[in-house]
Parts: structure tokens; sequence; C-alpha cells
């Protein structure tokens, strides 16, 4: 059932106080106008705190700054008249005591008459006292052939002519936009290169990308990685490698439906967080990074907003993929918190979305202790798959020294053993290899000369890896990989 549907059904059942969570109220008043005309005849009233009431010439301006007063004037009509009332940015007055009272005795008044009170604002604030009379619904945001009709309106009034095809693309850049940004970013074009053309569509990212910093809770991050960037985790490798175009026209023909993403559990340093980047430029798709950490704000009720706001805002990127980098701190945080539930509405929200979007948002979560993520967290339905990142065997680091010397010394990489240097780290991360040819070059550079072979056995020797200061969170990583119940992302693990 669509927005419109549903709503009319709210109104026809004297629901006597909706709420729509929406920031385009231009959009809302349209419905409802187009409701009043075309479906059920009732008489229109809009309210803001500034202006007071609009739609009726004999009663505009009135309960201008005075909150309750909007209130009662419904009571001015008679129980018969059919009425509408919008009010906007009504949340903010909802904890006064007095208007929390008048709409109870509404709540109650109101499921007698033709009468419908709705308000409209961008935030989900309702006290608990008010919880029992009030019905909430969220504004989708535009569906593809609204925003063709708006685009082709726009064309029309500039008198410009552009092709179906441009029209069909652009419109689906512009999916996950309001309609105010959509005439935004169009209009940005305009006056930027004067017109609508077949270039304009890569464009919208850009506006996108002001979508992702006003969440305050994404980055949209930028990536250059490759898959040959990645030494071992051939099982991993491999299975990205055959969802590499699961999200073309061609899978989405095929009948495929859109793959929902991955966890990758292992210890510090093993490649989880690089393996998120890999995804997104192997794919030719924008990287979402997401701090859970901000997701907990200090406000009651901002949280579960700011979940809402960063759920619309990947999907209003999608395809996209979306990293959450150590997921098990934010369930762990659950566990002693003070927060009088937020964080397990917030998890809960979350972790619902996983199990049932249908929106091409690749989600790559990574886990460094598996214990603090509860069972629901990682069944089938939430993930794809869950992989376990090892450290890497004898065959692998020596991989992940070849990666890593090839990108500084490509033309004297012969020169180095890397049979050698795979045996001397043994419990070594790929982390740490990295950092042992860094200070091996920075032995070099400290002598005015090449590095060597020596330096990085030097630079093997004095480093103490994590996981012999950590045995036991290892230990615990690798009796769970055992368990039958996660893939291994390397073929070998001895």
């Amino acid at each position: 059932m669509n927005f419109l549907s549903n709503f009319i059904l709210l109104l026809k059942a004297r629901y006597p106080i909706i709420y729509i969570v929406t920031s385009e109220e231009e959009r809302v008043e349209y419905f409802l106008k187009y409701m009043v005309k075309k479906h059920l005849p009732r008489a229109y009233y809009s309210w803001d705190f500034i202006e007071g009431f609009k739609g009726n010439p004999n009663d505009k301006g009135f309960a201008t700054r005075n909150p309750l007063e909007a209130l009662e004037f419904v009571d001015k009509l008679t129980p018969e008249t059919a009425a509408i009332f919008v009010l906007k940015d009504y949340d903010n007055f909802l904890n006064d005591l007095s208007v929390t009272r008048k709409l109870k005795n509404l709540g109650r008044t109101l499921k007698l008459q033709p009468k419908n009170l709705v308000i409209v604002s961008p935030e989900l604030n309702i006290p608990d006292t008010l919880k029992e009379f009030v019905t909430v619904i969220e504004l989708p945001l535009p569906t593809y052939s609204e925003i063709s009709s708006e685009l082709k309106r726009l064309m029309s009034s500039l008198e410009q002519q552009i092709s179906e095809k441009t029209i069909a693309s652009l419109s689906t850049a512009c999916q996950g936009l309001s309609l105010e940004r959509v005439r935004r970013v169009l209009s940005k074009i305009i006056v930027q290169y004067g017109e609508i053309n077949e270039l304009s569509p890569a464009l919208v990212l850009e506006e996108k990308k002001q979508l992702v910093q006003q969440t305050q809770v994404l980055e949209f991050c930028l990536t250059n990685k490759k898959i040959s960037d990645l030494g071992g985790l051939e099982n991993l490798k491999s299975w990205l490698s055959i969802r590499e175009e699961a999200f073309s026209q061609d899978a989405i023909t095929y009948g495929l439906p859109y793959p929902k993403g991955v966890l990758l559990v292992g210890a510090q340093g093993t490649g989880k967080s690089i393996t998120a980047e890999i995804i997104a430029n192997e794919w030719k798709l924008p990287l979402l990074r997401l701090d859970f950490g901000r997701l907990f704000a200090s406000l009651v009720g901002q949280s579960e907003s700011r979940v809402r706001s960063m759920i619309q805002t990947a999907e209003a990127l999608s395809p996209c993929v979306l990293y959450i980098d150590e997921i098990d701190k934010a369930f762990g945080g659950r566990q002693s918190s003070g927060d009088n539930g937020t964080s397990n509405r917030v998890l809960a929200t979350f972790l619902t979305w996983l199990g049932e979007k249908v929106s091409p948002v690749f989600v790559v979560a990574t886990a460094n202790n598996i214990d603090m993520i509860p069972p629901e967290a990682i069944r089938k339905g939430r993930f794809d798959e869950v992989f376990f990142l090892a450290l890497p065997n004898q065959d692998e680091r020596k991989a992940i020294f070849k990666v890593h010397l090839q990108n500084v010394r490509p033309q004297t990489i012969e020169d180095f053993q890397v049979e050698v240097l795979g045996s001397l780290t043994k419990d070594f991360s790929g982390a740490e290899i990295e950092q042992v040819v860094i200070d091996a070059m920075r032995l070099g550079f400290n002598q005015r000369r090449e590095f060597t072979n020596d330096d990085l056995i030097r630079a093997i020797q004095t480093t103490v890896p994590l996981a012999r200061t950590k045995n036991k969170e290892l230990r615990r990583l690798l009796e769970w990989s055992e368990s039958g119940n996660v893939t291994l992302a390397s073929k070998q693990t001895k």
C-alpha cells in the first residue's frame, strides 16, 4: 500500500492525530490537497507558528505564535464539518502540559467527527503520554515517476528540450533525493553549465555527497584500493569476484536479488578494513563509512532519528557500500549502557533494516571480538556470509610482502628474499608486515641508501606482533572459527 492509499485509509477510519515524518512540507501539502480534491472532500487548514492558520480567508493569521489556540480552533467548527488541520513543526510544543492535555481531549472527541489533525515534522518526537493517541507514518522519498514528472515540468518551464533517455537516466540518478533537492541540483547544473544534458546525471553525485555530510554519522570515502593490494584471502576474493556485477542491470534482468553484505571477523590488521575499500573500488560503488558512536546522541529521541536518517541516506546513494568498522563495540556498549534503552532501540532498528532491506546497499561490517555480537546479528538473512580472517599463513605472508615491496620498489623486488621474510614473520598480521617494510625503509633512508633484505630482517626482529601479546583473544577467535558457523577467508589455515 502506497503512502496516499494508506493516508486516505487512516482518514476514513477517523484516526484523530496523524504524525507524518518528513522534511518535505510542500510535497505533503500537495498530496493532501490532491486527496481533498479527488478522493475525500474536506476543508483544508494549515498552521505554522509564524503565520498562524492559512487556507480560509476568514481565519487567515489566526493563532499566530500560539500553539494552544491552534488546537482550540478545531472546536470552532461544528462537529459535522469535515476538515483536515495540518500543523507544521508542532512536535516542538508536544511537551507543553496544556498542549498535551488538549491533544488528549481532541483525540477522544475527533474519533466521533470527520476531522483529523496532521502533524508534519522532520523529526519524530512524541512524548510517552501521547503515543496512545498518535499514529505515525513516514513519507517515502519521491518515486521514479514523481521525479520524472518534476524534471519534465522543469524542462517545459525552461523551454528546453532533452531526450527521453536523458530524462530516464537523470531520474534514476536523482532517486533518493527530495523534490526540493532535485530542483536545487538541477538549478545548479543549469547555472554552472547552461543546460541539462547526458552528462548531468554524474553531477547529481555531488548533491548526494552533501546528504552524507549532513547526517553527521556517515562519511563519504574515496578509495583507489585494488584487489591486487590484498595478499592472500583467496576464498574471500573468489566470493567477491562472483558478485562483482551483482548490482548491474543484467543481474536485475536475470532475476538475482541484491547481495546484502558480509561480516568480516578477525584480529586487528588482517585486512578487514582494506577489503571494504577494495569492494567499493572494484565494484565502482560509492563508499560510506558509518560511525556507530555518533549514532548514540545525547538527546533523547535523537539517536533513533539519526539511524533513520542514516538508512535513508545510504539508500539514497544506492547502489553503494556501507562500511561499519568494529561493529562489535556497538553491541558491547549496549550491555553496560545506562541510556534508558536507546542503544537497544537503535541497534534493533539497524538489525531489522539489515534483515529486511531490499535496496542495493552492500554492508561490510568488521569485528574483532565475536563474543560481543549477539547471535541474531550474524544469522543468515542479516549478512550473506560471515568470513573469518585468520593471521596469514606463510604463503600469504610472502604474498603480502610482494604486494608492499612491489608498491615501493617495483624495479628491484627480485633483490628481496620473500621466502625468508615469510618464514620469519610467523604470527604477524598483514598490517604488521606493512609496518616492517616501512621501518626497513626508514633504516635505509636514515643512512642515505637503499634499504635491503637485511633491513627488513632487522625490522622483523624488533617487532613484537600483537598476536603474542593478545594470545588469549586470538585463541578464542580460532576456536570460534572452527565451530563450522563461519567461512574461512583463506584457503589454507596452517
